[in-house]
């Protein structure tokens, strides 16, 4: 049974995520990884749901203010063997719900076209392509989601 724990960027398991992710991230984006890493630190995020399962730490997801009524999705990472089982679309799930709970009507967020995986998530669970926003207009590689989650 996938157990979901709400905590902040301080809890060590999500660091632990992190890390992984940014390396993974590292070999995907090549040259480019530089320009996306300014853009995830994760010091100060008050929402993070981590996945667990039988006490081990399987993935996680973070959201954070980007304006007004508006959640950004980030940090979404579940460990390789752990991919497939819908413990991602469950993270997001509760990321969602939070953001509802927050009275936040919306969320966005940015994926890598290398990052085929997060692109079928996020269509699979509602998110529609929108144009490109803030730092990451114009960025070929880049690709955005929003969906109404009110």
């Amino acid at each position: 049974m996938l157990y979901l724990k709400r905590t902040d960027s301080d809890d060590p398991d999500f660091v632990a995520f992190v890390r992984l992710l940014d390396a993974d991230l590292a070999i995907r984006d090549g040259e480019e990884h530089a320009f996306y890493a300014q853009y995830n630190k994760i010091d100060k995020i008050k929402y993070v749901v981590l996945a667990y399962e039988d006490g081990k730490a399987l993935g996680c997801g973070a959201i954070k203010e980007y304006e007004p009524g508006t959640m950004e999705v980030k940090r979404m990472y579940v460990l390789p063997d752990s991919r497939g089982k819908g413990i991602a679309s469950q993270v997001l799930a509760e990321l969602e719900g939070w953001a509802r709970e927050l009275s936040y009507t919306r969320c966005i967020l940015e994926t890598g076209l290398k990052q085929p995986e997060a692109i079928s998530l996020y269509k699979k669970n509602g998110y529609q392509l929108f144009p490109n926003y803030g730092q990451y207009a114009g960025v070929e590689n880049s690709v955005c989601f929003e969906k109404m989650v009110n």
